[in-house]
């Protein structure tokens, strides 16, 4: 089938084709680009947190009156804690990961304060902190009960002996080098020894730079107000967290617990708009397609409502009910052809622009071209029940039509 009759036929409505193709380039233009972003939080979201989210507990608890002992609080707490049924481990920490806030600060490998160029998410915590937050040890060791520091000066600022690097923290600090025993300064020029190294988790901030930035020194948090990590055994937690509350209030009149959470709070609410920003873009390609598949319909159904003495007539003349089918999907495909090249351009013009404006990666080829398949298929769909109806239409009735 020769293609210049199709496009000779198109052509006299230049208006409808003009403006479905242009439908076309545009609908590919902002789907290629919006499954990318899609893609990318999507991938931000399955990101592994590096610590048993799903059985983690954090408590708060709040110090008040001339009688709150923070030390002895904090010790009667975990001792009770760790007590419970269901309970694997638990420890006083001074923050919650992938919680939006936090303490972090600069280290470097020598004491030279303009070298330190290395930024990590810091958490205070005891000896069971480990076991407690379910993060794997691939070199050295956990913290010593003895190496677990308490002062209640809230401005001592103190380094720790000791303290437990993520992976990418290592690298970060000493390269290829096994970070086991190495040194390492803080701004104040002060020092102290990696005694292990764990696999990556996910520091405070989401959107971090250097998400898996993290360091654990053994601390105990000054109050008044402290936080409590508590791992359940595998489906206690829920059962748990109205325990643990209910204790805790008994255990000391002289503090208030605040809250009682999962982890899996913190981390619904940190991608909150990550999840919101799918499920809107996720509508806007589904209006979209749905508009585009519904503009080919309505282009040619009218093709076939205007062409009906011209179908008859080919009809009548032999043309089979395949070929008036073929024809359609033939016009239809060159339509979407014209759209789709357009569509590519528009595609890379508007990722460029996101990706300079809000420092968003490159739009990656196959997403235009995936969307490219996408609309041809579409297309062809689109098209088949109009291309029916017309191969349907009776020779006779259709030269009779003026």
């Amino acid at each position: 089938m020769e293609f210049r009759p199709i496009l000779s036929a198109m052509l006299r409505n230049k208006t409808g084709v003009f403006l479905v193709g242009l439908q076309i380039a545009l609908t590919l233009a902002v789907v290629a680009n919006a499954v990318f972003i899609i893609m990318q939080r999507v991938e931000k979201i399955g990101r592994p947190p590096g610590i048993d989210s799903a059985n983690l507990i954090f408590v708060q608890s709040y110090g008040f009156g001339p009688n709150y002992d923070n030390r002895d609080t904090i010790r009667r707490d975990v001792d009770l804690l760790r007590s419970l049924p269901g309970v694997v481990a638990a420890t006083s920490i001074n923050g919650t990961p992938m919680s939006g806030g936090g303490r972090s600060s600069n280290f470097g490998v020598t004491p030279d304060p303009l070298k330190m160029d290395t930024n990590v998410n810091l958490y205070e915590i005891d000896e069971h902190g480990i076991d407690a937050m379910g993060v794997k040890i691939i070199e050295g060791r956990a913290f010593h009960e003895q190496e677990v520091q308490y002062n209640p000066n809230p401005n001592n600022s103190d380094f720790a002996p000791a303290v437990i690097i993520t992976r990418d923290v290592a690298k970060a600090m000493f390269g290829d080098q096994s970070a086991l025993g190495k040194t390492v300064y803080d701004a104040l020029g002060q020092s102290a020894v990696v005694v292990g190294v764990m696999e990556n988790m996910l520091s405070a901030w989401v959107n971090f730079e250097n998400q898996a930035h993290v360091m654990f020194w053994p601390r105990i948090p000054n109050g008044p107000v402290v936080r409590y990590a508590i791992r359940a055994e595998p489906g206690r937690r829920e059962a748990l967290i109205p325990e643990i509350e209910r204790k805790l209030s008994e255990n000391n009149l002289n503090r208030a617990i605040t809250w009682v959470r999962p982890h899996t709070y913190w981390v619904e609410r940190s991608y909150r708009a990550d999840s919101r920003m799918v499920a809107f873009l996720s509508v806007i390609i589904g209006l979209m397609v749905s508009v585009t598949a519904l503009g080919i319909v309505g282009l040619a159904s009218f093709h076939v409502n205007v062409r009906t003495k011209q179908i008859g007539t080919r009809r009548a003349v032999g043309a089979r009910r395949i070929d008036i089918i073929r024809y359609f999907m033939i016009e239809n495909w060159l339509l979407t052809t014209g759209g789709v090249v357009l569509g590519v351009l528009l595609a890379f013009a508007f990722g460029h622009w996101l990706s300079t404006t809000y420092s968003l990666p490159r739009l990656a080829p196959v997403y235009p071209l995936a969307g490219a398949v996408l609309l041809w298929v579409l297309g062809q769909i689109a098209v088949f029940v109009p291309a029916r109806r017309a191969a349907a239409i009776p020779p006779a009735i259709a030269t009779r039509t003026v």
